[in-house]
């Protein structure tokens, strides 16, 4: 053999280096000749390490980019010319430019023919391209699955490996039903290195496919014998993620092989792990393998969740861990985070749970502000399950309300509100309004919040709830939400008249101090309201707590700053205003003032204060005589909330409630709202009737006073919660509020300021035709009941005046045909003639539906009628409808059915589909002492779509 026919020897590439062949003519070795030449003229490309440098030698960005399209014109030109021998090294290049966030698509082909290469390099780099650009959107995607099956069956482990990580990474749903088999058949298998990445594989494949799981469960059952530790944080990973995701597959490692036996494994290995002498392969800053500890413990606590048996078997390992464990280095106070996580998801013993809180106390204590935050996160989730343990840190707590790190604050914020009972409102109170006023613009609305709803809840009596609402409005300044104002006048309307007067010298003091107008807005506006409210009280009331009281000129001249100040918001002014008109009925003298000033808004640039203005001054000249009766006090603000029944709340309250006995509520008054507890055995029956059917529903409001605040601390579903229990939506249901009638949003609404808890209903006609200057027409239509008007013109006051008793107007001033005079017209409505649909049939209580076709959907009257010799009290007929269609119920005629007596109701469906409808219908009354309640469906009615 001649020597330049060795591999040696030969000067051309190894795939071209042939040995002698009798078709090895003079046109082959031609050919051969020139490529060798080409290759040799072709400029050797850029080496990786070399495009860095010169992209990070950059300058600006526009050098950057100039240099990324240099390669990436040159990389195009070699996968053009199908390259072979640099096509890795500008793979590689082209990774890195993709990583820069330049688009790198086009190299997408190229990484599958380095995937289908024998050489490893170029299957590492080949793979690792495929792991970065392509995603299922992409066809190239489906091309990989035949390559990534063939190196599943390799023989060389590194290239299954390689195959193992990327169908991890990018297996779609297809592709890992496809290959599912093959990753199964290697977490058998004996090489540990291969079965290792198979278990990681499988768990990537049953994040994203989980109904593969029961492919692999059978190979799950030796994986915690395993000695290798690589194969035991795998295993118990994957066992993890099965457990999380089907609760089938978490009752078959409980129970599989024996009774319990996962539990006692995982405690002997974590026992192992704990008492075992000192391992270099796996010991990290003194510990053995935190990180098998931690998957362990993680498992442990999924395992033990409402399990008795379970957790008393690894109660006591869990204590070793937390008393074994050093705490000096990180790694330590990782495995205590995880075990104190388990401790406190398990059913543990008590003196655990302390250990874990206490642990929890020392992570306060770090230095480090990720473990402080930590230990902050972890006590606000487990506060409610050991309160005691963890009030005896509260002093730390509160110390962390001063750190400089803005989430440790917000999270000692949150657990401070968490800790707050009635035995530390006070110490409590007194840190975080210094918190309060030190805080950032961030935190002020939300402490403020929380700090009214822990005061409305905990405090110990009217004069320091009223004091602790006022510290809160001056220390949140123009940060207060909107709520805190409408609780505050709350508060003060249903507070004792001494105290209403307290509270209106403190609000006037407050405002003498500097810019306390300017910067605390809400402060400004309940201050205005108590003063124009109780003004009297405020400037001729008996004084016993000794305050500076102003005179009739200063009170005025204040207004004057207020309404004059271009400081002032429009809402504050707002309220001033109303305040002023009040002030003209209280104050004994300076009602020219008075008169003046509001006139002078006659001509402001803003319509709502100008028309404010005008209705204002009509009450000092044509209607003076109703002024006295429109602007006298409010009574005690009402509570509002969303009804489950006629005359019934949705809420329950307790008799023994703190809140009854510290207002002082009479016994009449408990026993009345006692029987509104109790017209039925669950008040929210609404989401009995619902009872999981795609249903929406809607009740007549009702009204509910109470004289004490309401907290939203005291029944734990408001209204919010029990519409998205319920799946309603709110615009589907018309109800009344009036608990936030003062608040910023209501305050163009002149009816509800001057009338305050006034009479409304869920829905009423409008008045048609009524302008400012026809007061006839006004003081005609003045007794039509329901009447929806805009609330911002004098008909609208004059409207509400049928709240007000005659006697409260001088006789010489009523007519015989004025509507003040008159009752207010019930609710009967005339049932027409039409087919009848029957809805309930029973004691002699017949319910009957007449529906009527109407332009915008259906109209649908109720009729119920007694043959009966018994009286029907408490009668209450509830709808609910499908959510395709909405349901407006207008109040029925009557809650009363007397023999041979009739109540009407009507209801109005819209609909938005072509569906058909259907009702649900629940009925229930009194009969006789009995509590009776019969629920049905009903269809058959006419196509409710509009034509």
């Amino acid at each position: 053999m001649f020597p330049y026919y060795e591999q040696d020897w030969s000067v051309l590439p190894t795939e071209n280096n042939r040995r002698f062949n009798p078709a090895f003519n003079m046109a082959t070795i031609r050919q051969a000749f020139s490529e060798a030449v080409e290759r040799v003229r072709m400029p050797t490309p850029t080496r990786l390490r070399d495009l860095i440098r010169q992209i990070r030698a950059a300058r600006t960005a526009a050098e950057e980019r100039a240099v990324v399209n240099k390669e990436c014109a040159y990389i195009r030109t070699t996968f053009r010319e199908e390259d072979p021998v640099w096509r890795c090294r500008n793979i590689a290049k082209l990774l890195y430019i993709h990583m820069l966030g330049y688009p790198a698509h086009f190299g997408q082909l190229e990484c599958l023919k380095l995937t289908a290469s024998n050489r490893f390099t170029d299957k590492r780099i080949g793979y690792l391209g495929a792991m970065l650009l392509l995603d299922e959107r992409q066809d190239v995607h489906l091309l990989i699955t035949n390559c990534l099956k063939n190196d599943l069956n390799s023989s060389t482990q590194f290239v299954v490996g390689l195959a193992l990580c990327t169908l991890g990474a990018i297996a779609s749903p297809e592709m890992a039903r496809d290959l599912a088999s093959e990753v199964e058949r290697l977490m058998k298998s004996p090489n540990t290195y291969i079965r290792k990445k198979a278990i990681l594989c499988a768990f990537r494949v049953i994040r994203r496919v989980p109904e593969l799981m029961e492919i692999f469960l059978p190979a799950t059952r030796s994986l915690l014998s395993e000695k290798n530790h690589g194969i035991l944080i795998t295993g118990v990973t994957l066992i993890t993620e099965m457990c999380e995701n089907s609760s089938d597959t978490l009752m078959h490692f409980k129970k599989d092989s024996g009774n319990r036996e996962i539990v006692p494994n995982l405690v002997r290995i974590l026992k192992n792990l704990i008492l075992g002498g000192y391992s270099p392969e796996h010991d990290v800053s003194g510990v053995s393998d935190p990180f098998l500890q931690v998957k362990i413990l993680r498992l442990l606590r999924i395992l033990g969740h409402n399990d008795s048996d379970a957790s008393e078997a690894m109660n006591d390992i869990l204590a070793q861990v937390a008393t074994n464990t050093e705490t000096s280095k990180n790694v330590g106070n990782t495995i205590l985070y995880e075990t104190v996580l388990s401790i406190m998801d398990i059913r543990s013993e008590g003196g655990l749970r302390v250990l874990a809180v206490n642990i929890l106390g020392r992570f306060l204590l770090n230095s480090d502000k990720n473990i402080r935050y930590v230990a902050l996160n972890t006590l606000l989730r487990t506060v409610h399950a050991d309160t005691s343990a963890v009030q005896r840190h509260r002093t730390t707590i509160l110390e962390c309300l001063k750190d400089p790190d803005v989430s440790i604050r917000r999270r000692a914020m949150e657990l401070s509100f968490a800790l707050i009972n009635a035995q530390n409102i006070r110490t409590m109170t007194k840190e975080l309004l210094l918190f309060l006023e030190k805080a950032d613009p961030e935190f002020k609305a939300q402490c403020s919040s929380g700090m009214i709803l822990a005061a409305e809840r905990y405090s110990p009596n009217t004069r320091w709830h009223l004091d602790t609402q006022l510290s809160v409005l001056i220390a949140a300044g123009n940060y207060v939400r909107d709520d805190v104002v409408s609780s505050t006048i709350q508060l003060v309307s249903s507070s004792p008249a001494l105290e209403q007067t307290y509270i209106t010298n403190r609000f006037w003091e407050s405002l003498q101090v500097a810019n306390h107008c300017e910067d605390k807005q809400p402060l400004l506006q309940v201050a205005v309201w108590a003063i124009g409210e109780y003004g009297d009280m405020f400037m001729y009331g008996p004084n016993e707590d000794e305050f500076e009281r102003p005179t009739e000129s200063e009170l005025i001249a204040m207004y004057h700053k207020f309404l004059t100040s271009a400081q002032v918001s429009i809402t504050s002014k707002q309220y001033a205003l109303v305040s002023l008109a009040k002030l003209s009925t209280r104050l004994q003298s300076c009602v020219e003032e008075v008169q003046a000033l509001i006139t002078s808004f006659g001509s402001h640039l803003n319509v709502d204060l100008q028309q404010r203005g005008l209705e204002f001054s009509q009450l000092f000249g044509t209607f003076k005589h109703l002024r006295p009766a429109l602007l006298e006090k409010m009574p005690a603000m009402q509570v509002s909330r969303l009804s489950s029944q006629n005359g019934e709340s949705s809420g329950s309250y307790d008799d023994n409630s703190p809140d009854l006995i510290e207002n002082g509520l009479n016994d009449e008054q408990i026993a009345n709202e006692s029987n509104m507890n109790t017209m039925s055995e669950n008040t929210n029956i609404l989401l009995d009737l619902l009872g999981g059917t795609d249903l929406a529903a809607t009740t007549p409001s009702t009204q509910v006073q109470k004289n004490n605040t309401l907290n939203a601390n005291d029944n734990p579903t408001n209204n919010q919660d029990f519409l998205d229990l319920l799946g309603l939506d709110m615009s589907a249901i018309t109800t009344t509020t009036t608990a936030n009638v003062i608040s910023n949003s209501l305050a163009g609404n002149m009816n509800n300021i001057l009338v305050g808890m006034g009479s409304g209903s869920s829905t009423g006609g409008g008045i048609d035709g009524v302008g400012l200057g026809d007061l006839n027409n006004i003081l005609t239509n003045a007794a039509v009941p329901n009447a929806s008007t805009n609330g911002n013109d004098l008909s609208s006051i004059m409207a509400a005046t049928n709240l007000i008793s005659p006697a409260a107007i001088p006789l010489d001033t009523c007519h015989l045909n004025d509507p003040l005079t008159t009752t207010v017209a019930s609710n009967s409505i005339v049932v027409p003639q039409g087919p009848k649909l029957t809805a309930l049939n029973q004691n002699g209580v017949l319910v009957h539906l007449v529906p009527v076709r109407t332009q915008d959907g259906m109209q649908i009257f109720m009729t119920a009628t007694n043959s009966s010799s018994s009286i029907v009290e408490r009668f209450v007929f509830q709808a609910a409808v499908p959510r395709s269609f909405t349901l407006q119920m207008l109040p029925p005629s009557s809650p009363v059915l007397p023999p041979s007596g009739v109540i009407t109701q009507e209801m109005r469906v819209a609909s938005t589909s072509n569906a058909v409808l259907r009702m649900r219908l629940r009925i229930s009354y009194v009969m006789d002492g009995v509590n009776v309640q019969e629920q049905t469906e009903i269809s058959g009615f006419p196509d409710a779509t509009p034509e």
